[in-house]
Order: C-alpha cells, then structure tokens, then sequence
C-alpha cells in the first residue's frame, strides 16, 4: 500500500512539474511577444514622423531600417494605392482579382465581381427592394457579399483594402507581388520580373506586360507601415499598422491609425 501511495504521489509531481513548464513557456511567449510588439510600435511611430515630415509622399513601397531600443528592425511603408480598392475598384478588375488570387472560375469571378459592385450600390438580392448605397468598412464585409464563400474570402483578403475610395485602379509600384500576379492576368514571369527590379531600387521601372486597364497611378494619403522584430530560433514578430496621413488634428499623433494587425511569422518568412 505505501509502494502505491509513493507512486501515485511521483506522478502527481511529475504531472504538476509538467503543468509548471508549460506554464512557464507560455508567460515567457507572451512576454516576448509584448515586448515585440513594443519595440514595433515604437518602429512604427519613428517612420511615421519621418513620413509625416517629408514634402512629397513616396509613390511606391519603401523599406528602411529603424533602430529603436537597441534593437534593428526593418520597416516597409507601403501605400495602400498598392492594393485592390473594395469601395472603388470596378467590375474587371474584381473580376481578376477573384480569378487569379481567389482561384474562381472566369464565368464565376465575372458574378461575383457584380455581386460585389451590386452590393455597394445597395442591392438586396431581392429585385423589389433597395437600400442606401453600401461602404465597405473592412475586408470581412465581403463575407456580406451573396456568392462570397469563406475560402474565397481568406484567399483574396490580404490584396484588398476597404480604406481607399478614390483609386479605381492599383498603382504597381505599391503593389505586393500577389497583387502584381492580379495585374498580370496570372503572367508570374511578369510579375516577377517588376517586383524585382522595383524592389532593387531601378528608376522608371517598365511595367509591359501588366494589364492597363488595371493600372493606374497612385498618390495617397493612406500607408500601411509595417515594423518585423527578430525574434528568437530566426521567428518574426510582424506588426502592421493601416493609417491615413490626411489632414487630421490630434493631441496624441499627427496621423490616424485605422487597423492594426499583428503575427509571429515561422523562420525563413
């Protein structure tokens, strides 16, 4: 009986001890990641001044390094003219985006492309009933759409932004490579070959190859900065700030903040 009542107790220990670890492991995740996020917003804030400080908005992505509280980060700024406009974008070009990024069907992407613009101008699905002409006020309202499936949704969210309402077309020299891919009608070489000598810095960028009638180009008051802190075992902590520089008084900051988004991306993102 006592050999039993030792054991018993040896695995009550061995479980707490377990349960401790563990415990440990999580607080000591979510400090790092407290402390990353920090150091991010600090990033952030530091490109943000310089942004606001300068005479002309840069036209395209722009990547700068910002050290802050001993740490280096790199820091992209990217206009959100780069992105796909929910409230602006016509018909064609949602079409592309829902064929190439979304992986639907043309026949299907040119519905769903109407769905989209029928729901910003108020439509119901019911022919005998309108409402007030719609915004969308953040990605997920495309879930609204009626078509709209969640797969396709998750797959075309990142290239779109619900902030823009003037900018029709997307302004390649903002725009991430799966957006350039949109632009292309799917043409990868094409696509890659712009992102690549864009992003080498190369002056008067030829964007051949891309469809005009998608582009156009792009000055905006909106960014989206995003700060990557390095973390431990080669991770990132990316941390993405949406704001808009335009006329906006503030005792807190020269610029309004619209969303925000954080990650901790694996080794090698």
């Amino acid at each position: 009986m006592v050999l039993w009542i030792v054991a018993a107790l040896s695995l009550l220990v061995v479980g707490m001890s377990q349960t401790v670890r563990g415990q440990v492991r999580a607080a000591q995740a979510v400090s790092e990641q407290v402390a990353a996020q920090a150091l991010a917003e600090g990033a952030i804030a530091l490109a943000l001044q310089q942004l606001k400080a300068e005479s002309a908005r840069p036209e395209g992505m722009a990547a700068t390094r910002v050290s802050y509280g001993g740490v280096e980060m790199q820091v992209l700024v990217q206009p959100l003219s780069g992105l796909i406009s929910l409230n602006a974008a016509q018909p064609p070009l949602l079409s592309a985006l829902l064929q190439v990024a979304g992986g639907v069907p043309e026949k299907q992407a040119d519905q769903l492309a109407h769905a989209i613009d029928t729901w910003r101008a108020g439509g119901t699905g019911d022919a005998t009933r309108r409402v007030p002409r719609r915004q969308f006020e953040s990605a997920d309202d495309l879930l609204l759409v009626p078509g709209m499936d969640y797969a396709t949704y998750a797959r075309i969210r990142p290239l779109v932004t619900a902030d823009t309402y003037q900018h029709t077309n997307v302004n390649p020299l903002a725009a991430p490579l799966p957006v350039l891919l949109v632009l292309a009608r799917g043409n990868a070489a094409v696509a890659q070959r712009i992102a690549s000598r864009r992003d080498a810095g190369e002056a008067g960028v030829d964007t051949t190859g891309l469809d005009p009638a998608l582009t156009g180009a792009g000055f905006s008051q909106f960014f989206r900065v995003t700060a990557r802190v390095p973390l431990d075992a080669g991770r990132i902590f990316s941390l993405a700030h949406d704001v808009t520089l335009s006329a906006y008084s503030s005792s807190i900051a020269p610029w309004r903040t619209l969303r925000t988004q954080g990650q901790v991306l694996p080794a090698g993102s």
